[in-house]
């Protein structure tokens, strides 16, 4: 064992012993889609006189945070996002009537001397406000207009404030209030002012305004005299309340008022039973997947690819302790990603695996290990290549995706950094140790990777001839985007509610109930816009456009009437401005991925391979998208996540058939270029075979354990892969040979001496018919 052999080991060891430690004795702080509950988004509005900047924002988040926590919500969140919007999650709150009822309401509380009646308008149902001044007329607790003063004391003066009953005074619920010094002072002072006036006299009124409307106007006491006002610094707020509406006008008083409006501009609640099914099928799924995918590598690659299962499994405990100790929030598309990594994290080691045996097959005597380390060696640029564009991917998930997606992008980016680690340093620990052993080493057809596989022994026999005509594949490609486009087109692109704005909800209810009886109890219930559909087991989904809680509380109380005991599953409310920024926003992600990517090829390619890689990725846009089209699919936030998965996985592909033809063009610069790539893309068919095989083990598995959750991302990223592969191929290289025929540029230059270039024309001879001429 050498010494490089020797670090990589105890490094693995004590990196696999630390993970091992933070999954036993952590937990993971699992997101409201997974754990159930309810997820606010609040957007502060500007007024008149506040700008609704990062400042007073924080503010408005701290009143929010006294709110809840006086509900009794157990353990709740809440963030700023951006300048000027908060996040509010609510864990186990199935109903959020109450909590968007207290977080959305301002509680501008003000208190008003009142200068006498007011002129009676009847048909008014806003407050007549005089332009030039506060002064407001507003209709008190029986209905009889005032004409109020400018506000004479604010919310903010108020101290402390209890609901209590008042069973001696005869005065029901009341709310006392407790002023601070100051406040205590102004509150004097307008009580004295109010008592210079006779009794009965609306002008010795005090009205108390919350949000504009008069929730209490009393009469001084007699007792008061003029200009001595009430000398102690509490009061009572008195109106004929309920026991809830005196809490929850205690709650909102003691508060305080937002420095700003807010308005709920999104709303999701999903209910305890779909987070648990989804990490029950998210289990299955991986499981089922990593085995499928562990038994093909070793198959193919016997022990080496044994071991490659070992690194696969050390892999996810990884990946899944970096998620732990980082504190990442998992989503359910996070979840997914951590599932999908797994599938991909055989990709470095396919790429190493191929290489040793293509050196392994240009020189027969050569040792394993030397071999093995070659294959390393050679496989680096592409395995660095292919992991950045996905990195790439995952940042753009991360700074442009919202809510739950983000989280996707953050456990595909540490996915990658952890299979990385598992393929260079467990995975070539591990191989390099059984490389030293001499029955491994004699027993060519125990390693692996000594012999050619089939796949590329069949091809080396066939020799086909791919691009003596490209043009015909470009042709292919652009029929399959006409038949994408028309998809799109005749059957148009159905927008998720995320996208669109609006509310869609999923019932479970205890009785069977079809769609037909459905639409008509809830058409009956006043909802005659309702779109009802089936989801999941027997479950009813219904969206609409504009619903407030209390329509969605009748709305199911309708569906109960015909199926017994109904459940909320999930629930989902878009408010119609931030539909349309998300789609916006979803606009702008794809175009900087493509942008993002070009740039990056460009710097690490010619910039014809560049140009054709990306063209091969907007081809593999427009065919999901259209696919999704033609089948009848929802495009959402997670459809979102897996197209821009599929963008990396795209321009995966294409940079490990540019990465062969570099090389190859730079060993053989007098060589014609569509033989270059005829055999660059016969070199790196097993390895794209292999590799996508993986992650179809996996996603079949999502596909089919996953549910209605999972089942569009996985439907979505098994059409991507498909095409991708397909476009790495026969769309990406065409494209860039037709660009070649009218580029200038000269080849690229011939690999460094020692990396890979020919020794001299004596060993040509010995060269495998599909050889790169690379040597060492």
């Amino acid at each position: 064992m050498t010494r490089a052999t020797a670090v990589r080991a105890v490094l693995a060891v004590a990196v696999l012993l630390a993970s091992v430690f933070i999954t036993l004795t952590m937990s993971p702080r699992l997101g409201l889609d997974l754990q159930g509950g309810t997820r606010i988004v609040l957007q502060a509005r500007d007024t008149a006189t506040v700008e609704a900047d990062r400042e007073t924002t924080d503010r408005t988040l701290e009143v929010l945070r006294q709110r809840i926590d006086s509900l009794g919500v157990s353990e709740p969140t809440l963030t700023r996002s951006g300048e000027d919007r908060i996040i509010v999650e609510l864990p186990d709150v199935q109903d959020p009537r109450q909590a968007a009822e207290v977080i959305g309401r301002t509680a501008q509380l003000t208190f008003h001397a009142v200068e006498g009646p007011g002129a009676d308008q009847p048909e008014e149902k806003t407050p007549d406000t005089d332009p030039d001044s506060d002064r407001l007329t507003l209709s008190d607790e029986q209905g009889r207009s005032l004409a109020l003063s400018e506000p004479r004391l604010s919310g903010a003066g108020v101290e402390d404030a209890k609901a209590a009953f008042d069973a001696q005074g005869g005065a029901g619920w009341t709310v006392s209030l407790e002023f601070r010094k100051g406040a205590g002072q102004d509150w004097k002072k307008l009580t004295g002012e109010a008592a210079c006036h006779p009794a009965g006299d609306d002008r010795r009124r005090v009205a108390i305004v919350l949000d504009e409307k008069v929730i209490s106007s009393p009469q001084v006491d007699p007792s008061v005299g003029c200009r001595a006002g009430l000398p102690s610094g509490a009061t009572q707020i008195t109106g004929s309340f309920s026991a809830d509406e005196a809490r929850d006008l205690a709650l909102l008083i003691k508060g305080g008022a937002l420095p700003v409006p807010v308005e709920i501009v999104e709303q999701r609640t999903v209910g305890p039973t779909l987070g648990a099914a989804a990490i029950d099928a998210s289990a299955q799924a991986a499981l089922i997947g990593a085995a499928a995918t562990a038994l093909f590598i070793t198959v193919v690659y016997r022990l080496f690819g044994a071991l490659a299962a070992v690194a696969l499994g050390a892999y996810g405990v990884i990946s899944y302790a970096a998620l732990v100790a980082l504190g990442v929030t998992l989503t359910l598309p996070g979840l997914a990603g951590f599932v999908l990594a797994i599938g991909m994290a055989v990709d470095a080691n396919v790429l190493v695996f191929e290489r040793a045996r293509e050196e392994c097959a240009d020189r027969p005597t050569r040792s394993l290990r030397s071999a093995l380390t070659t294959g390393f060696q050679k496989a680096w640029s592409a395995v660095a290549d292919s992991n950045a564009t996905t990195l790439i991917a995952a940042g753009l998930l991360f700074f442009l995706g919202s809510g739950p997606v983000k989280g996707f992008g953050v456990t595909l980016a540490i996915g990658v950094v952890a299979s990385m680690f598992s393929a260079l340093v467990i995975a070539r620990a591990l191989t390099e140790i059984a490389a030293n052993s001499r029955f491994v080493s004699d027993y060519r057809g125990v390693n692996g990777i000594a012999r050619p596989g089939a796949v590329r022994t069949w091809l080396v026999r066939k020799d086909p001839q791919l691009f003596r005509k490209s043009a015909r594949w470009l042709v292919v490609s652009a029929a399959l985007v006409v038949v994408a486009v028309a998809g799109i087109v005749v059957r148009g692109v159905d927008l998720g509610v995320e996208f669109t704005g609006g509310r869609l909800v999923e019932y479970s209810t205890s009785r069977p109930v079809d769609v037909e009886t459905a639409r008509d109890s809830i058409a009956a219930a006043g909802f005659g816009d309702a779109e009802v559909t089936t989801a999941g087991d027997g479950d009813l989904s219904v969206r609409t456009g504009k619903l407030d809680n209390d329509g969605e509380h009748a709305l199911r109380a309708a569906l109960a009437e015909e199926g017994g005991e109904t459940t909320k599953v999930r629930d989902e409310l878009i408010g119609p401005s931030l539909g349309d920024e998300l789609r916006r926003n979803a606009l702008i992600a794809l175009g900087v991925a493509v942008a993002v990517q070009l740039a990056y090829l460009a710097v690490r390619f010619r910039w014809t391979f560049a140009v054709a890689s990306v063209v091969a990725m907007v081809h593999d846009v427009i065919l999901v998208v259209g696919a999704f089209a033609w089948l009848g699919r929802p495009v959402d936030g997670i459809f979102l996540a897996a197209l821009l998965t599929v963008i990396g996985y795209s321009v995966n592909d294409s940079v490990v058939v540019f990465d062969r033809v570099r090389e190859l063009w730079g060993a053989n610069r007098r060589t014609p270029l569509d033989t270059i790539a005829r055999r660059a893309v016969l070199q790196t068919v097993p390895r794209t075979v292999n590799t996508g095989m993986g992650a179809l083990f996996i996603l079949a598995a999502l596909a089919v354990l996953g549910g209605d959750s999972l089942a569009d991302f996985a439907l979505a990223l098994l059409i991507g892969i498909v095409v991708g592969t397909w476009s790495s191929v026969f769309t990406a290289v065409p494209g860039a040979l037709a660009l070649e025929r009218s580029a200038k540029a000269p080849p690229p230059p011939a690999p460094a001496k020692g990396k890979g270039a020919p020794r001299g024309k004596a060993r040509a001879a010995r060269r495998d018919p599909l050889g790169n001429g690379a040597r060492v």
